[in-house]
């Protein structure tokens, strides 16, 4: 009796946290990011990652006073958010050169919240779905 009381509660705890866990994983703007700070970035993509609920890339930008690349991390809306602004899995890949618009993290150094994204090649300019509005 015991041991089924106490799988039991185990149970109802992991249903809990798993219940919890899409609302731990999302945040807000302002929580992240600070519209007081915007920010420009010319690099080259190194990958970009597809996802819930944020699409994800990431470009080399070069430092102002060392000019060695620093990895930036660029957060957009979701994939779906995108594909209506008329984004496809391929409208920006690898090794593509991009500036980005955008608004600092608060916290976290080389992070950034993105407004607009130019294709350099095309001079295309796509809509990032950010949040930065809907604070």
């Amino acid at each position: 009796m015991r041991a089924t009381r106490i799988l039991l509660v185990i149970n109802a705890a992991s249903l809990l946290l798993l219940a919890a866990a899409p609302v731990v994983a999302h945040h807000s703007f302002a929580a992240e990011f600070d519209s007081t700070k915007p920010v420009k970035l010319t690099g080259k993509v190194t990958k970009v990652e597809w996802t819930n609920p944020h699409a994800y890339f990431y470009l080399d930008v070069a430092d102002e006073q060392t000019g060695k690349p620093i990895n930036w991390s660029v957060e957009l809306g979701g994939p779906g958010a995108l594909v209506r602004l008329g984004w496809t899995r391929t409208s920006m890949k690898v090794d593509d050169i991009v500036t980005v618009e955008g608004t600092l993290a608060r916290y976290k150094s080389n992070l950034a919240n993105a407004r607009s994204v130019v294709l350099t090649a095309t001079g295309q300019k796509l809509g990032a779905a950010s949040s930065e509005g809907t604070r």
